[in-house]
């Protein structure tokens, strides 16, 4: 005690000289770059995203008993002893040092290691081995032994990237710090001073002979026995593996979420800042739906539809949460996510927001009369709309247009009931891409992403009650602080027997219309969508419980192949992942509008 007090007083007279060296009563605010868990909504984990320091931090009270002991052992056995200085340490390094004519041996203590990893750089030099002293010094007088300890086991580099116990143990033996048997302990006590080394996924035969090193130090320090170390020397280790920088179980869904909660924290505050992310996301329906777009494109490219993207979103109408997002057939090939980012023209896929605006009127039922003729319109110069097959119906209820995909009919109720009127109602349900007013804008001349159509379609679902469509359902900081939260605030944007009277019209389609194929044994409700310049086609659709989209065409716009349609190519993949998605949910049927008023403010 003497002669530390004696280096103390002299490092404090030098601590004059190092008036600029950082102030440590900083760390009393110290975050540590953290590493962010991104889980499903049954809490799986999709993904952990770190920069360079892969961490976790834990309390002390978190850390194995075992692991504590052994680091202190090899590392600094006097820490509870010393005021952050070893004298002893000093003087033994001074001396292993002037016989070796350089700097072979530090004498660190644990608090001096902290502050170097903390505030200092690497090199061994005097001046750097003074201000390390002098900063523990100053370290250990404002903050008390477990917590500098707490700090340091957060703070230590165990390899491949991993920083702090919690980490490194679920790393090396896929558990938590505080499970970390004696033998597993003191192997990772064995790792600190070459950590790339002496690493046991390295050289397993080197990361024991450390092992034992530290067991025999303890067994010296009388902290264990011998017969303890021996059968901690003898006990089978099972390893993990490196948890630093795996991919994301869900790519496409990991870039969404990133990329939202960046725009809201800052890039750095989501990768470095020990974020827990639940998604909305249900890895079961995710796995199914990744699938699905596997076999869905190698079903259209065994029918010669030359395809080569496919994307598919799954929505719940109840609370707009996304269940699933698969944004291309090959994340490896291509990281562009067409369910967010892709803006594509949905073809008959927009004709229900028309006849959505026409029943909510008043004026219009399911039953009410078009006319399926040929039709001139101007708009500048004359428009004839014709229909897929250049035939003509006549007249005929408007259940059977929308079953059967008749373009004159929607065209003229657009031009009825004002296409502004039905840019409106686009906007209500959430679509921001740009929408021309023109005459044609009724069989999806627009550009619109799959996320779009279907959180709309979402909507009718749910008659007309609305969300806000998300793939993130809360964030919390690493001390479970509440960031975000994305619960459901349910709003009714929309006219309910309008609504109601859709959904009536649109399960036409599927029971007798273009969608036959998207059958899927209960009730259900959907349009084909296919453009005439044979570039995208689609199928979107939904139960009360889930609605989902399915685009199939080509990045590069590049047209698909003559006889490619909705109907006949993508129905029936969206039947498929709808069957499975739904396997064990209760059937339920859609609200009849007559259970709801209908609009009476233009009613003839």
């Amino acid at each position: 005690m003497v002669g530390s007090a004696a280096i103390a007083g002299g490092l404090v007279g030098l601590a004059i000289s190092y008036r600029n060296l950082p102030d440590v009563r900083s760390l009393k605010g110290y975050v540590p770059s953290e590493t962010t868990h991104i889980y499903d909504i049954n809490g799986k984990v999709l993904a952990s995203l770190h920069d360079e320091e892969n961490r976790e931090v834990v309390p002390l009270n978190k850390i194995s008993p075992d692991l504590k002991r052994a680091v202190l052992a090899i590392e600094d056995s006097n820490f509870f002893q010393h005021q952050g200085i070893n004298p002893v340490g000093i003087l033994r390094a001074t001396l292993a040092n002037a016989q070796s004519g350089r700097t072979v041996e530090g004498g660190s203590t644990l608090t001096m290691q902290l502050i170097k990893n903390l505030f200092l750089t690497p090199e061994r030099a005097i001046s750097r081995k003074v201000a390390e002293a002098v900063l523990a010094l100053r370290l250990e007088q404002i903050f008390n032994k477990d917590e500098i300890l707490e700090m340091y086991l957060n703070q230590v580099y165990w390899g491949h990237n991993t920083y702090g116990a919690e980490t490194a143990a679920e790393s090396y033996f896929n558990k938590p710090a505080a499970d970390l048997t004696l033998a597993e302990g003191a192997m990772m006590a064995g790792i600190i001073q070459a950590p790339e080394a002496y690493s046991p996924f390295v050289d397993l035969e080197l990361a024991k002979r450390q092992q034992k090193i530290v067991l025999n130090r303890m067994v010296e320090l009388k902290w264990i026995t011998s017969a303890e170390a021996e059968a901690a020397y003898d006990q089978k280790l099972k390893l993990g593996k490196i948890t630093s920088f795996q991919s994301s179980r869900s790519p496409y869904v990991t870039d969404a979420v990133v990329q939202e909660l960046s725009q809201r924290f800052g890039r750095e505050a989501v990768i470095k800042g020990g974020m827990r992310i639940q998604t909305t996301v249900d890895l079961k329906l995710q796995n199914l739906a990744e699938e699905t777009v596997r076999r869905g494109h190698a079903r259209l490219i065994g029918q010669g539809i030359r395809a080569n993207q496919m994307a598919l979103v799954a929505v719940d109408p109840r609370t707009h949460f996304i269940k699933a997002m698969v944004g291309g057939i090959d994340y490896s090939k291509s990281q562009f996510n067409r369910v967010t980012q892709s803006v594509r023209q949905p073809g008959s896929a927009f004709k229900p927001f028309v006849y959505y605006t026409a029943f909510a009127t008043g004026r219009y039922t399911p039953d009410s009369t078009v006319q399926d003729k040929p039709m001139t319109f101007n708009d500048g110069e004359p428009y004839s709309p014709r229909n897929y097959d250049n035939s003509f119906s006549g007249a005929m209820s408007i259940r059977s247009a929308l079953a059967s995909s008749r373009n004159i009919p929607v065209i003229a109720l657009g031009q009825r009931v004002g296409i502004e009127k039905v840019i409106d109602v686009c906007r209500t349900l959430g679509i921001k891409s740009p929408i021309p007013p023109v005459i044609s804008l009724p069989l999806g001349s627009v550009d619109l992403t799959p996320l779009e159509i279907t959180s709309a379609y979402a909507t009718f679902a749910n008659d007309g009650w609305q969300s806000d469509a998300t793939a993130i359902l809360q964030v919390t900081d690493n001390s479970g602080h509440l960031l975000l939260d994305n619960t459901p605030q349910p709003k009714l944007v929309l006219d309910p027997w309008a609504a109601a009277s859709l959904n009536s019209a649109l399960q036409s389609v599927i029971t007798g219309g273009t969608g036959v194929a998207a059958a899927i044994g209960r009730p259900a409700a959907g349009k084909t969508g296919t453009t005439s310049d044979e570039r995208d086609i689609w199928f979107v659709g939904y139960v009360p419980q889930l609605a989902a989209a399915v685009w199939a065409g080509n990045d590069d716009y590049k047209q698909i192949g003559k006889g490619a349609t909705g109907g006949g190519s993508i129905a029936p993949i969206w039947g498929d992942f709808m069957h499975a998605a739904l396997k064990g949910v209760p059937v339920e049927q859609f609200t009849p509008a007559s259970k709801f008023e209908r609009p009476r403010s233009q009613r003839e």
